[in-house]
C-alpha cells in the first residue's frame, strides 16, 4: 500500500498543480483577492503531497520492497541503511521525484515567507511555479513512475550502482537541485513581473534573497560533486570539463551574473531589461542541464541512460518554457522603462563589466558543450570538446575579471573614481608583486603562467581585506572606534568580502595543484617503496575483507619523511558481486591545506599491484574557497535588508477627532 500511496499523492499533487497554475490568474485578473488567495493554500499542500510521495518511496527502499521496480533496480537487502536511503535519488525516477520535490519545497516557502509581496504578485508567481511543477508531475507520472509495481516480485534486488554508494552521493545531488531548481523561483519572479507589466527596485528586493538561496546551494552542490570525483572515481582529478559538470557550471555562472545585476537593479533601479533577462536564462540553463542528463544523449558517470521517450518530453517542456518565456519577454521587452543612468567608472559599471565577463564564459561552455552534439545530430561524426577548449577560453576571461573584483566594491555609486580606488588598493598590489616574485624564486617547474596567477589570487583576497579595512578605518580611527564600525557593518558587506576572497583562495589551489602536482605511477610488490615529493611510501601488504555487500581488497602502506614515520594509508578495490563490477576507494592524507592521494589498479600476474600516488600541494584550497563563498553568501542572506524585503507601503493613519 504505501506504493500505491505515494503514487495517489503524486496524482494529488499534480491536480493541486494545476489548480494553482489557473485560479490565481483567474482572481489577478478579475482583481479578487479570494482566488488569489487559492494559490498560497495549493502551493502550501502541493508540497505536502510530493513530500508525502518522496517519504513513500524512501520507505520502499528503507524496506527493501523488491516489488517495486525502482527498489528492485536501485538496492539490495544488504546493502548499508544510509545507502538504501541515497538510493532513492542514485537513479533517474528517484532523482526526478526529488526534483520535482524540491520544486513544490521552493513554491510553499514563497507561499509561507512571501507576506510581504503585493497580493497579485505572489498570485502570478506561484502560477508560474505551478506550471513547472505540472509539467514535471506529467513527465514522471507518464515516462518515469517511480512506484511501479513486479508482477512477480524478486528475492534479491540488482544493487544501487558502486560508484554512487558513498557519503559524497547523499549530500552532492540534495545541494545540487536546490541550486538548480531554486533558480525556479527567480524565473518565476520574472515572468510574473512581464505578466503584471511592474519591474522596479522593489522586485529586485524580492527576488534577490530567492537567487541568493540557490547560488548558495549551487556553489556547495558542485564543490562537493568535484571533491566526490576527486576521491572516489580514482583519478585523481578534481574537474574534467565533463558535459554533465558543465550543465551545473552554465547555471552558476549566470545566477552569479543574476545576483550582481539584482543588485544594480536594487541599488540604481538599473539594468532592469537585462535583470529579467538573465532570470529567465539561469532557469533555462538548469532545465537545459536536466536535459542533458535525462535524455540519453551523453554519457557520463552521472548522466541517467534513458529511453528516447523522456528525451523528447523533456525537450517539449524545455522548448515550452523556454521559448514561451523567451517570446513574452520578446513581446513585453519594449514597454519595459529603463531605469537610472550611471558613468561608465562606477560600482554600477564594474557590476556591468562583471556580468560581460560571466556571461560570455557561460556562453563559452554552453558552445563547447552543445557543439559536439549538434554535429553528431548534423553530420554524424563524432568530436570532443575538452580541456584545451575550454582553459584557452576561461583564462582570457577570467583574468581581467578577477582584476576587476577589488575595484567594484570601491567605486561609489552612479559616478566612482578610479584613481582613488586604485590609491586604496596599492597596498594590495604591492603584496600580490612580492608575492609574484617569491613564488618566482621558490618555484621549479611548471607553468610560467602560475605565478602571475598566484599573484592575482593574492590581489583579489587582500583587495576584499582592503574594502573592509577602508570602511572601517582601521588605520585612520582608534582600534576602539574602528571595531564598532566593524560590528556596525552591513552583513552583505562581510558576505561580498569573504564570498570574493573565496575566488582568490579557490584560484591559489587550482593553480598550486596543475602546476606542482608530483605523482608516480606503476607496480609495487610488499616491502616495495615509492618516493613522492620527499615522502616515502612502502607497501607493506594485501589484505582482504568482506563487506556488507561487498569483498574489498585492502593495500597497506606506512609513510614516512625523512626518516619518520607519519602514518599509514589504506586504499582499496572494492568488488559489488551482484552488479558484477568494481570500485576504488582511494586513501588521502591530508598535510595542512596538502594531500598526499593513493588509488589501486588491477593485481598482476607477479602478484603486484598498480598503484597511482599524487602529492597535491595546497588542493584542498579548491574546495575552502567555494565554502567560503558560501559562507559569505549566508551572510549577506542573514542581512537584515533582505530579510525584511521591499518595505511595504505605509498605511495612512486615521486623523484623530478633537475632544468635544
Amino acid at each position: 500500500m504505501i506504493a500505491e500511496s505515494g503514487h495517489y499523492a503524486l496524482v494529488l499533487a499534480l491536480a493541486l498543480a494545476l489548480i494553482q497554475s489557473f485560479v490565481p490568474l483567474i482572481g489577478a485578473w478579475l482583481r479578487d483577492p479570494a482566488l488569489m488567495n487559492v494559490a498560497r493554500s495549493t502551493a502550501l499542500a502541493q508540497m505536502l503531497f510530493v513530500g508525502a510521495s518522496f517519504v513513500a518511496l524512501v520507505a520502499l527502499h528503507v524496506t527493501s520492497d523488491f516489488s517495486v521496480a525502482n527498489v528492485y533496480e536501485n538496492s539490495h537487502s544488504m546493502k548499508p541503511l544510509i545507502y538504501k536511503i541515497t538510493g532513492v535519488w542514485g537513479n533517474h525516477e528517484g532523482s526526478m521525484l526529488l526534483w520535482v520535490s524540491i520544486l513544490a519545497l521552493f513554491g510553499g516557502l514563497v507561499a509561507a515567507f512571501g507576506n510581504n509581496l503585493p497580493l497579485s504578485l505572489r498570485a502570478h508567481v506561484l502560477a508560474v511555479q505551478a506550471w513547472v511543477a505540472s509539467a514535471f508531475y506529467l513527465f514522471i507520472l507518464i515516462t518515469s513512475n517511480p512506484f511501479l509495481r513486479i508482477a512477480n516480485p524478486p528475492i534479491e534486488g540488482r544493487d544501487l550502482n558502486p560508484v554512487l554508494q558513498d557519503i559524497g552521493l547523499a549530500v552532492h545531488p540534495p545541494m545540487l537541485y536546490l541550486g538548480y531548481v531554486g533558480f525556479s523561483i527567480s524565473f518565476s519572479f520574472a515572468i510574473a513581473a512581464l505578466i503584471e507589466g511592474r519591474i522596479d527596485a522593489a522586485w529586485a528586493r524580492w527576488v534577490r534573497p530567492w537567487t541568493l538561496v540557490a547560488w548558495i546551494f549551487l556553489t556547495l552542490g558542485i564543490a562537493m560533486g568535484s571533491y566526490w570525483a576527486y576521491y572516489e572515481l580514482g583519478w585523481g582529478g578534481w574537474w574534467f570539463w565533463d558535459p554533465v559538470e558543465n550543465a551545473s557550471l552554465m547555471p552558476w555562472l549566470a545566477g552569479t551574473a543574476l545576483l550582481h545585476s539584482a543588485l544594480v537593479m536594487e541599488k540604481r533601479n538599473a539594468l532592469k531589461v537585462w535583470t529579467i533577462l538573465l532570470s529567465i536564462l539561469t532557469f533555462s540553463l538548469s532545465l537545459l542541464g536536466t536535459f542533458l542528463v535525462r535524455s540519453g544523449v551523453l554519457t557520463s558517470v552521472h548522466a541517467f541512460a534513458s529511453d528516447p521517450t523522456r528525451g523528447v518530453f523533456i525537450l517539449l517542456i524545455l522548448c515550452v518554457f523556454i521559448g514561451g518565456s523567451l517570446s513574452l519577454y520578446a513581446a513585453r521587452v519594449s514597454s519595459l522603462k529603463q531605469g537610472g543612468l550611471f558613468a561608465p567608472i562606477s560600482r554600477e559599471g564594474a557590476l556591468v563589466l562583471n556580468n560581460l565577463f560571466l556571461t560570455t564564459a557561460c556562453a563559452t561552455v554552453l558552445v563547447g558543450t552543445l557543439y559536439p552534439l549538434g554535429l553528431e545530430v548534423l553530420t554524424g561524426e563524432k568530436i570532443s570538446v575538452g580541456a584545451p577548449f575550454f582553459n584557452l577560453t576561461f583564462g582570457p576571461l577570467f583574468v581581467p575579471l578577477l582584476i576587476a573584483v577589488p575595484f567594484g566594491p570601491m567605486l561609489a555609486w552612479k559616478r566612482g573614481d578610479l584613481l582613488g580606488a586604485a590609491q586604496r588598493l596599492l597596498a594590495a598590489g604591492i603584496v600580490a608583486l612580492l608575492a609574484l616574485a617569491l613564488v618566482w624564486a621558490w618555484a621549479h617547474g611548471g607553468s610560467a603562467l602560475a605565478p602571475p596567477a598566484i599573484a592575482l589570487a593574492v590581489f583579489v583576497i587582500l583587495g576584499s581585506v582592503t574594502d573592509l579595512v577602508e570602511r572601517v578605518g582601521l588605520f585612520r580611527a582608534p582600534f576602539g572606534t574602528a571595531m564598532r564600525r566593524a560590528r556596525g557593518l552591513p552583513r552583505s558587506v562581510w558576505g561580498t568580502a569573504f564570498a570574493h576572497a573565496g575566488l582568490g583562495i579557490a584560484l591559489i589551489g587550482i593553480v598550486c595543484e596543475t602546476t606542482w602536482n608530483s605523482e608516480y605511477i606503476g607496480t609495487m610488490k610488499p616491502d616495495d617503496v615509492a618516493h613522492v615529493a620527499g615522502y616515502e611510501l612502502k607497501l607493506d601488504g594485501l589484505f582482504q575483507r568482506q563487506g556488507p555487500n561487498f569483498r574489498e581488497m585492502i593495500a597497506r602502506f606506512e609513510v614516512g619523511r625523512d626518516g619518520e614515520s607519519l602514518s599509514v594509508m589504506t586504499p582499496s578495490k572494492r568488488s559489488f558481486t551482484t552488479r558484477g563490477s568494481s570500485t576504488t576507494e582511494a586513501a588521502l592524507l591530508t598535510r595542512g591545506a596538502s594531500q598526499l592521494y593513493i588509488s589501486l589498479g588491477d593485481v598482476t600476474n607477479e602478484g603486484a599491484i598498480a598503484v597511482r600516488i599524487y602529492h597535491k600541494p595546497l588542493v584542498l584550497l579548491i574546495w575552502w574557497g567555494p565554502v567560503l563563498m558560501a559562507f559569505g553568501g549566508l551572510l549577506s542572506l542573514s542581512d537584515r535588508r533582505l530579510r525584511v524585503g521591499a518595505p511595504k507601503p505605509a498605511r495612512a493613519q486615521p486623523r484623530l477627532q478633537p475632544a468635544e
